[in-house]
């Protein structure tokens, strides 16, 4: 192209067209997930408030309107008259980039707002934005349009498309009722854009409740709100906790201890050149003296997922960073050290090195730094950079845990000891997975197989193509052997209901013959050691009778999958057959051949019932009703169950595992209350017809 290009065709954005025009810049995108930024943005700010210690109550309202309002018991956005722009303070925070009292003013110590940019940005990229700030024993408001102050023509109900004047000559910071003494706070309610958001972004109320809670814990004291009034009924909650980040790695943690939660606090002080605003307007290169406090909960329990959460001023950082990175660094050398010098009672050899996967596993570890002026990388603050921050959090790791690994206390030894030996555990598991990964692939048919008797396997070779069905009891196993298509369909039979694996050890697990088999039969190892590159078959069905033992009996095959091989069910591997209830055979009139459906429903059957009534038609009586898969000839069985081209399958997905390790422990773990309440409270739901007794 040789189109002419100059200075004429350069465009400058000013104050806030460039958020407009670039939202994913500040808010990484213009999905759900930015609409959810920007409600992140208020309600940390309202966070910053009560972690200088003002207020201790926030509450934020999901409106049905679309709209979402946030509450606090702040000192208030102040409301005189900034010095240099000429504007009440409520106007500069909402419509100046990079303005606010979090530079290092002295406002606060430590803050999660860094750049200035947060209510301007939602306020931008908002239709309307209502704000009405307590202070001084009065109550000021003051809106906004897409970012422009001025006044919306309503009265009573809000709404964003109400006539809008904007401010011509000046602003106007409104005065509209009288504050109680000693009240203050700042109320923020907004319409989100949708010029510039997508028709799907909307506000996740499970990510909202997640982070309250998080918040919550991470801060001491303060109650936090949340009230979705988009149902007909109102879901409101609230997340209040005492004890801090110990308890939420008791929160977190759904595996069985290892060790106690151990509370490691210190702090450490650092020197960095950064740029001071002058009282005279300029920025001045000035060395400054930071202190950055430290508090880290962990524990390690019997499993080996690692969960570990890393926050910097109450704001998490998903991605980790420098705090993190010192953390896990910090870990691992003290470990190494440990082994060594227990080397011989922990049977050790001298070429045996700790890896950092075998010290995370079975971890579960918050860890919260606070730093006045952290570098993060972008907006979105993910990630930590502040480089002194790592040699920090090593520093105090470092000296607690050479404390807690001397200590004489009973206790103190006593859990030392069992971590000890579960990392060497790790490391000795990870060693030997890795010298038998080879043996753990597909065997071909000229070579020897260690294989199960029992397996029905396949001919092909081609993973993507194979399919294991894990079928129960015997009788199932001989009509699915002539229902199967021997090229790529596997069959591998189970006797009745298999170990609980979420209440068994480990060694309970792979001791069992069951449970091994399958294992050994997959071929992908288990555990952190699972390979999924490794895996003979592309499907793996779970296919059980309809009924409440065979729902059992899946649900127990499912939580071998999650705790043992769960990158099966991650990469959506693991299905469910769905056999039918019902066998309706609807008679035709003369020579034409009777008509076979199959319904997997009472619902659905009596549906079907009501259409053939209505269209008068008959049907054989009895209807066969199944109650389990023996009960099927192989022809049924491959036409409802395994033919790929009529058969109806669940995918067994995960979307979120924290919440399905807590189904599992729910369902399945060692507590029973929890479980018998949850049968009671869902008990309204059930009919108990459709339980097969």
């Amino acid at each position: 192209m040789t189109a002419e290009y100059s200075a004429h065709h350069l465009q400058v954005l000013e104050g806030l067209e460039a958020v407009r025009k670039r939202p994913g810049m500040y808010i990484g995108s213009n999905g759900s997930p930015g609409l959810m930024h920007c409600l992140w943005e208020i309600i940390d700010n309202a966070v910053d408030e009560a972690v200088a210690g003002n207020g201790s109550k926030i509450v934020t309202i999901l409106h049905a309107d679309g709209s979402v309002e946030v509450h606090d018991s702040g000192r208030g956005i102040p409301v005189d008259v900034e010095p240099r722009t000429g504007l009440t303070g409520v106007e500069v925070v909402f419509t100046k980039l990079h303005a606010g009292g979090k530079f290092g003013g002295g406002s606060y110590a430590a803050s999660g707002g860094l750049h200035g940019v947060g209510a301007s940005v939602v306020n931008a990229l908002s239709e309307r934005l209502d704000v009405e700030v307590d202070r001084g024993g009065k109550t000021y408001a003051m809106s906004f349009h897409r970012g422009e102050p001025g006044l919306f023509a309503d009265k009573g109900d809000k709404r964003p498309d109400a006539p809008f004047t904007p401010f011509e000559d000046k602003s106007e910071l409104r005065i509209v009722g009288k504050a109680p003494r000693g009240v203050t706070g700042t109320r923020i309610r907004y319409w989100a854009d949708r010029q510039i958001f997508t028709k799907d972004a909307a506000f996740q109320l499970a990510d909202l409740e997640t982070r309250a809670r998080q918040t919550a814990f991470l801060v001491p004291g303060l109650e936090i709100v949340v009230r979705d009034e988009r149902a007909d009924e109102n879901n409101e909650t609230s997340y209040h906790y005492q004890g801090g980040i110990s308890e939420f790695v008791e929160y977190l943690a759904i595996d069985a201890p290892v060790t106690d939660t151990w509370r490691i606090q210190g702090e450490g002080t650092f020197k960095e050149t950064v740029p001071v605003l002058q009282a005279d307007g300029h920025m001045v290169a000035t060395e400054v003296e930071r202190v950055c406090a430290v508090d880290i909960a962990m524990r390690w329990g019997t499993g080996y997922d690692t969960l570990t959460r890393s926050f910097v001023n109450i704001i998490a950082t998903p991605k980790g960073g420098t705090h993190q990175q010192g953390f896990e660094q910090e870990l691992l050398k003290v470990l190494r050290a440990q082994v060594d010098q227990n080397a011989r009672r922990l049977k050790v050899g001298a070429n045996d090195k700790l890896e950092k996967d075998d010290v995370l596993a079975g971890l579960t570890a918050v860890l919260t730094v606070n730093v006045p002026e952290p570098q993060f990388e972008g907006q979105t603050k993910e990630v930590l950079g502040t480089p002194a921050v790592r040699q920090i959090v090593a520093q105090v790791l470092r000296k607690d845990l050479a404390a807690r690994f001397s200590s004489t206390k009973r206790d103190d030894k006593s859990q030392a000891t069992q971590l000890l030996d579960k990392v060497v555990a790790e490391m000795k598991a990870r060693v030997s997975a890795r010298a038998h990964k080879e043996t753990q692939r597909r065997k071909n048919a000229l070579e020897s197989s260690t294989l199960p008797t029992k397996l029905v396997d396949c001919r092909t070779n081609e993973v993507e193509r194979s399919e294991l069905f894990i079928v129960e009891g015997d009788s199932a196993l001989g009509t699915a052997k002539n229902a199967r298509n021997s090229e790529f369909q596997a069959l591998l039979p189970i006797r009745g209901k298999i170990l609980n694996v979420q209440k068994a050890s480990v060694g309970d697990m792979l001791s069992n013959a069951e449970c091994a088999s399958i294992i050994q039969v997959i071929g992908a190892g288990s555990g952190r050691s699972f390979d999924i590159d490794a895996a003979r078959y592309g499907k793996v069905i779970l296919m059980s009778d309809a009924d409440v033992d065979g729902a059992h009996i899946r649900t127990l095959l499912l939580t071998l999958f999650y705790r043992y091989m769960r990158p099966l069910i991650e990469h959506g591997r693991v299905f469910a057959a769905v056999p039918p209830l019902h066998r309706v055979i609807v008679m035709n009139p003369g020579s034409k051949p009777n008509e076979t459906i199959y319904t997997y429903s009472e619902q659905e059957m009596h549906a079907l019932l009501t259409k053939l009534r209505k269209a008068g038609k008959k049907w054989h009586e009895p209807i066969q009703r199944y109650k389990g898969l023996g009960e099927m000839d192989a022809e049924q069985l491959a036409t409802t169950t395994m033919d790929r081209g009529g058969r109806l399958l669940r995918r067994v997905r995960m979307e979120d595992a924290e919440a399905a390790g807590r189904v599992f422990e729910l369902l399945m773990g060692n507590e029973v209350a929890p479980r018998r309440e949850f049968i009671i409270d869902s008990s309204g739901r059930l009919s108990r017809e459709s339980i097969d007794a």
